[in-house]
């Protein structure tokens, strides 16, 4: 298992490791000693699993191993080849076997928070903890499909710029965290070779259907076999996945709890950092000897 130590400063290069599977190549960051932890990065746009934790991945760095896993069908690990929401589970089981992993705690943005609570339903002896930031619920008030998955959509039926920047600002409460430097970076990897077409398959109506019958099509199901205890993280003004999505799952998830941050949209991890790292490191150090 290769792990980096904390001394110095933790760059995407340095922290940069590929896993071969039997689907394909697997690229991940890793950092760190200690107990394992897995985190799961969202959908969209150029997005990688660094872009959504490189900011987060210094400090669970000094209490965990860290890995930061690229699902397929972004640009880093192999082409989802259909829809990247389907392509996810297998792979993630994929890399904990290959990095021999049996059990850890697991951190899932927005895409992640749902293929995070998946591995924790469907295989409840390989997640100790589970943190999800949004993407887990059923909005019971809330019009759907929400303002952000509906600029997500266009985005991917008409590519450009300005749609990338639409949708960008759909994540975030403070509108000057979509800097010049964040859309241009998020542009061109977007645009990498085959980004698109994979992006385009989180739409696919076969796929969609497919994802909508797993768990016997029954969310109580898959909420109520979740048994790892577990932190919903949400943003009061998130408009991709509305807040009133966690109270189904606060409810059903036997041990379930939730911290909600005003002034934040859906990229709560980065827009309100430390506060999250906070509430999130005190929740998953609980049961690891001081």
């Amino acid at each position: 298992m290769n792990t980096l130590a904390t001394d110095g400063e933790l760059t995407h290069d340095s922290t940069s490791r590929t896993l071969k599977t039997s689907r394909g190549d697997l690229h991940y960051h890793v950092a760190g000693n200690g107990p394992p932890l897995l985190m799961l990065h969202g959908g969209g746009p150029g997005v990688s699993g660094w872009h959504n934790f490189r900011g987060n991945l210094p400090l669970f760095a000094k209490h965990f191993t860290a890995y930061i896993l690229d699902m397929p069908g972004f640009g880093k690990s192999y082409s989802s080849k259909g829809s990247p929401l389907l392509a996810a589970p297998p792979a993630v089981l994929d890399f904990l076997d290959g990095m021999e992993i049996s059990k850890l705690a697991v951190i899932g943005n927005s895409m992640g928070g749902g293929v995070a609570s998946g591995l924790a339903a469907e295989h409840p002896e390989r997640v100790t903890r589970l943190v999800t930031i949004g993407g887990v619920g059923m909005p019971i008030f809330s019009p759907g499909p929400p303002e952000g998955i509906k600029l997500l959509r266009q985005f991917c039926q008409d590519s450009t710029r300005e749609r990338l920047i639409a949708w960008m600002e759909s994540m975030v409460f403070d509108q000057g965290l979509i800097t010049e430097e964040l859309v241009e970076m998020r542009w061109q990897a977007a645009n990498k070779p085959g980004v698109l077409e994979d992006l385009r398959g989180l739409f696919d109506p076969q796929a969609m259907a497919a994802m909508a019958t797993r768990g016997a099509g029954n969310p109580f199901t898959r909420f109520t076999n979740i048994q790892a205890p577990t932190l919903l993280t949400w943003g009061r003004d998130d408009r991709v996945t509305p807040l009133d999505g966690f109270l189904v799952p606060m409810r059903v998830i036997p041990k379930c709890e939730v911290h909600v941050f005003y002034d934040c949209g859906h990229w709560v991890m980065i827009e309100r950092k430390q506060e999250w790292e906070s509430a999130v490191l005190s929740f998953l150090l609980r049961d690891i000897p001081g």
